[in-house]
């Protein structure tokens, strides 16, 4: 295949011990990974010496409500994102750390403060991966009996997002004088007070945290029900997405880019990253052998577990697993997976339990198995098809699977002219090619509140006070 000006982005999508169902159990795993800061650290430094973009956690707010029998062989514990990136921040100095945190189960101040507290840490390196829950098991652990109807949480979330992007434009980027001299702190004319009010939330601000060094941490977003695309276009500058094929692909990647021009949006600055669960192997055969030994590791229960969970909750225990998916109720979860896990079955003619060992390893991502050369072929084409922007990599297992891809698949797209050999800036933004976002209360994009007044009265003078 003929070399691209262009160059792809790569985000390292780090799950505790690997993104393999079974990857705990494999020889060469830390099977306590997920609350082993050691373990992270090493295979984040390797990331940030191979030039990715970015690494990625994801998250719940919840232990996925399974039987006991199955939640007892799944590794279940990890730290919470952004006290985990917060470490990292001072162990790594390129690489963008991008941290999953539901819009559903939190508040905008607090996020808001959190992204802005890892953005200063980092020196400008932190992004949000916005998403709204789909574990049902999350309501539990917040005062509900069940989730919000799908729809209603998307709009708490694009609501959500514009009063996150007010509170971070609190303060003009030059707000902070610290005069020592005249005693001015700041300067109170490039103070703005959000005081927002809306249909979720009512949130007074300012944030007390300044402007990010980025303006806005790095916008990311998971969603690929028509929502989910909408709320990208809008608000978003990284998308991970799970796409089978290149048709599939390509008609996402054109879906959600040609919605950017009605908001007043460049498609360059919007990035497509698909997952890709890369075995690779010095051959075929060798590459075939290292994901049957994963394969191997499937407990059919955890397999079972894992598709119930992942088709929309529905328990799919009470069907011969030799049969084929029944049909489906609809999700009030994460839609656009159920849909793409009944494609897959039908389109391949997958048994359930042959579903839930083609979705072991990927979760529905693309699953690439085979050599160097035949691994960058695939992410080539893709690229030069309009069908990514770059790959979020999911290893099978860690660290062997991170360190292989490394080792073996960069190398060559390196040769192709695919993909960098040094960091183009500081920030995620300058390595993302991504334009800092203007403060939208400067620009006029919302009207200018006025002068900040006391939420509550003061509180009297210790003299007063004491005299009372």
């Amino acid at each position: 295949m003929s070399q691209s000006k262009r160059q792809l982005k790569l985000g390292a999508f780090l799950m505790a011990t690997g993104h393999h169902v079974a990857a705990w159990r494999h020889p060469a795993a830390q099977a306590d990974a997920g609350l082993n800061f050691k373990h992270y650290k090493q295979i984040v430094q390797a990331a940030e010496r191979a030039k990715f973009d970015m690494m990625f956690l994801a998250d719940s707010a919840a232990v996925w409500d399974r039987s006991p029998e199955s939640l007892s062989r799944t590794s279940v514990v990890h730290f919470e994102p952004i006290t985990l990136l917060s470490a990292l921040s001072a162990v790594t100095e390129h690489i963008g750390l991008v941290a999953t945190v539901s819009t559903t189960y939190n508040e905008p101040f607090h996020l808001a403060r959190k992204f802005a507290s890892l953005d200063y840490l980092s020196g400008g390196r932190s992004g949000w991966n916005l998403v709204t829950s789909a574990n049902p098991a999350e309501a539990l652990n917040f005062n509900r009996d069940h989730h919000l109807e799908h729809a209603l949480r998307y709009r708490r979330a694009r609501e959500f997002v514009d009063v996150v992007t007010s509170l971070w434009d609190s303060w003009d980027d030059d707000a902070f004088v610290r005069n020592k001299e005249s005693g001015l702190f700041f300067e109170p004319d490039r103070l703005h007070v959000p005081d927002h009010k809306g249909e979720h939330f009512s949130v007074r601000g300012p944030l007390n945290v300044a402007r990010p060094p980025q303006g806005y941490p790095v916008m990311v977003q998971a969603g690929s029900s028509e929502p989910g695309q909408e709320l990208a276009a809008e608000t978003a500058e990284v998308i991970f997405t799970a796409q089978q094929t290149l048709g599939d692909a390509q008609a996402f990647y054109r879906s959600v880019k040609d919605r950017l021009d009605r908001h007043g949006r460049s498609p360059e600055h919007l990035k497509i990253m698909p997952g890709i669960f890369p075995v690779v192997g010095r051959t075929e055969q060798e590459a075939q052998d290292k994901f049957g030994e994963l394969q191997a590791l499937i407990h059919p229960t955890v397999g079972l577990a894992l598709l119930s969970g992942m088709s929309g909750g529905t328990d799919l225990s009470q069907y011969p697993v030799d049969g084929p998916l029944p049909d489906l109720p609809e999700s009030n979860g994460g839609k656009s997976r159920q849909k793409l896990l009944i494609d897959l079955a039908r389109r391949n003619n997958l048994t359930i339990r042959g579903l839930y060992e083609w979705i072991a390893g990927a979760r529905g991502h693309r699953q690439l198995v085979g050599t160097p050369e035949s691994i960058a072929d695939q992410l080539e084409e893709w690229f030069l098809k309009d069908a990514a922007d770059g790959f979020n990599v999911m290893p099978p297992h860690l660290p062997g699977g991170l360190t292989d891809f490394i080792d073996l698949v960069i190398p060559e797209l390196r040769r192709r002219g695919l993909f960098r050999t040094e960091y183009e800036g500081r920030t995620l933004r300058e390595n993302l090619g991504l334009p800092r976002p203007a403060n939208k209360f400067r620009t006029g994009e919302r009207p200018r509140p006025g002068k900040i007044e006391p939420a509550v009265a003061p509180p009297a003078p210790a003299a007063a006070r004491a005299s009372a």
